[in-house]
C-alpha cells in the first residue's frame, strides 16, 4: 500500500510540476511583453523569488515543496496525509474570476494562455486519479 501511495504522490508531484513550469513560462511572457525583457537567468531567478509580479505564484511552490518533504520524510506515508495534500492541491489550484489572490492570478494566466488550460487540464485528470496523458 505504501508502494501505491508513493506512487499516487508522485503522479501528482509530476503534473504539479508541469502546470507549475507553465505558469512560470506564461508569466515571463506576460511580464517581458510589459515590463521588458529579462537580461539572464540570474535576473530571471531574482525576479521569481523576489519581485511581487511573480510573488502569486509562491502559494504553489510552496505546495510543491510539501510534496517533495511528505516524500522524503522518514515516516511511511499514509492514505490521509496523502489525500490532505491533494485535497491542498485542489483547492490550491481552482481558478477563481472573483477571487483574490492566487485564485485571481491562476484565472487570468488560464484564459491567457492554451498551454496552461492543457496543464490543468492534465494535473485535474491526475487529482481525479487517472494518467496523465504522454
Amino acid at each position: 500500500m505504501i508502494d501505491s501511495l508513493r506512487k499516487r504522490l508522485e503522479e501528482v508531484r509530476l503534473a504539479l510540476l508541469a502546470l507549475h513550469k507553465t505558469l512560470v513560462d506564461s508569466e515571463r511572457v506576460t511580464y517581458e511583453k510589459t515590463v521588458g525583457a529579462i537580461q539572464s537567468p540570474n535576473h530571471f531567478l531574482r525576479l521569481l523569488t523576489d519581485d511581487p509580479w511573480f510573488a502569486w505564484l509562491q502559494p504553489f511552490s510552496q505546495l510543491i515543496v510539501s510534496f517533495d518533504e511528505a516524500m522524503d520524510d522518514k515516516e511511511p506515508l499514509t492514505a490521509p496525509a496523502v489525500e490532505a495534500l491533494v485535497k491542498r492541491a485542489r483547492l490550491l489550484l481552482t481558478p477563481s474570476e472573483s477571487g483574490e489572490g492566487f485564485a485571481r492570478h491562476y484565472f487570468d494566466a488560464v484564459q491567457r494562455d492554451p498551454d496552461v488550460v492543457i496543464a490543468h487540464g492534465e494535473l485535474m485528470k491526475v487529482l481525479r486519479g487517472g494518467q496523465p496523458t504522454k
